[in-house]
């Protein structure tokens, strides 16, 4: 039996709203892992008790935010200027640096318990990357990584032509994931101006619409990301 994962559309929310709730269902999970670790040295039964896995898709209205290891001078203008443009700000407890998230950029938040996978964050990352690798591929782009760089590339190795499509930051929790990935679908990438995005100087950041020159079908990208997750991490999706 594939192990099953929760899925949900979360369509547009706020930032500190979809953070909230991912943080609940990571709290939940690590309480039904607390009782299987009684059960186990009880010798109780543990039919009845096993983690669930999530994936969210959101869009955020605009939002920069900070990974716990990031530099907060990568953020290029001052609060007031960010009250202005409309754009909030949130230091967060994922890894990375600072990122812009906003209205046509698909965000996913997989909550998976990496027990059940491999309990490797390296790994879960690369996956995560070939998840988004596939859907691009879809569109004739040619996605890469990016040595020493988490997120998917176009042009990595060529200086000057380096762009990243999708930035990915995530915690891990006693082997429970949460944040994840951002791709830039029609993403106004002006956003981006205002920050060094991921902490990476002199590179630039690009969107399948900028790359394609046409605008691409939200519901079409939210599919096939649905679909290669499926296939790359060898799970079963059910709607909640």
């Amino acid at each position: 039996m594939l192990p099953v994962v929760n899925f949900q559309d979360l369509g547009q929310l706020p930032y500190k709203e979809a953070w909230d709730y991912q943080e609940r269902l990571l709290q939940e999970n690590l309480v039904i892992k607390a009782e299987l670790r009684k059960a186990e040295e009880s010798g109780g039964d543990r039919s009845e008790l096993a983690t669930r896995h999530h994936l969210l898709f959101v869009e955020h209205p605009p939002v920069y935010t900070l990974g716990k290891s990031g530099d907060p001078t990568h953020i290029l203008i001052n609060e007031t200027e960010r009250a202005e443009k409309g754009i909030e700000y949130f230091p967060t407890n994922r890894g990375g640096d600072i990122t812009f998230h906003g209205p046509d950029q698909l965000v996913g938040y997989p909550i998976l318990d990496l027990e059940y996978f491999e309990t490797d964050i390296a790994k879960y990352l690369r996956k995560l990357e070939e998840v988004i690798i596939l859907t691009i591929g879809d569109y004739g782009l040619k996605g890469a990584r990016s040595s020493g760089e988490t997120g998917v590339w176009l042009d990595p190795e060529i200086k000057g032509r380096e762009r990243k499509i999708c930035a990915m930051g995530v915690r891990c929790s006693r082997w429970i994931t949460m944040h994840g990935f951002a791709l830039n679908v029609n993403t106004d990438l002006n956003y981006f101006n205002h920050i060094v995005p991921c902490g990476i100087p002199n590179k630039k950041v690009t969107s399948l619409q900028h790359e394609l020159q046409h605008q691409v079908p939200m519901q079409e990208v939210k599919e096939k990301v649905k679909y290669y997750f499926q296939e790359v991490f060898g799970v079963r999706m059910v709607m909640i």
